[in-house]
């Protein structure tokens, strides 16, 4: 396992020998926990500019934007079925679900 070295300034050191303490772990072991932490972080911060980026251009196309409408109503009828079946309301059931239906329930 490479080493690394580095110098912290002396609040920094007193607060991480504190941690080191109360988690019962060496020092380089919370370095450790708390580099893996900060990239891990960093990534789906990068993750997720890109993943806005991408929405904001595909959402500025109004093809794009209009199948996405499509999709979101057609999301909302599922979900309002599936809520209908789950409170036992087929009132908002469709023909084919209520087909599918019991008869003793």
């Amino acid at each position: 396992m490479p080493a690394l070295s580095l110098r912290l300034p002396e609040d920094l050191d007193q607060r991480l020998e504190i941690e080191a303490r109360i988690e019962q772990q060496p020092r380089s072991e919370v370095v450790r926990i708390a580099i893996v932490d900060y990239l891990a972080r960093r990534e789906r911060e990068r993750f997720m500019s890109e993943l806005v980026a991408e929405a904001r251009t595909a959402y500025a196309d109004k093809s794009i934007r209009h199948e996405a409408m499509e999709m979101a109503e057609e999301g909302m009828f599922t979900s309002n079925e599936a809520m209908g079946i789950a409170e036992k309301d087929t009132s908002s059931l469709s023909h084919s679900a209520k087909q599918t239906e019991k008869w003793w329930k």
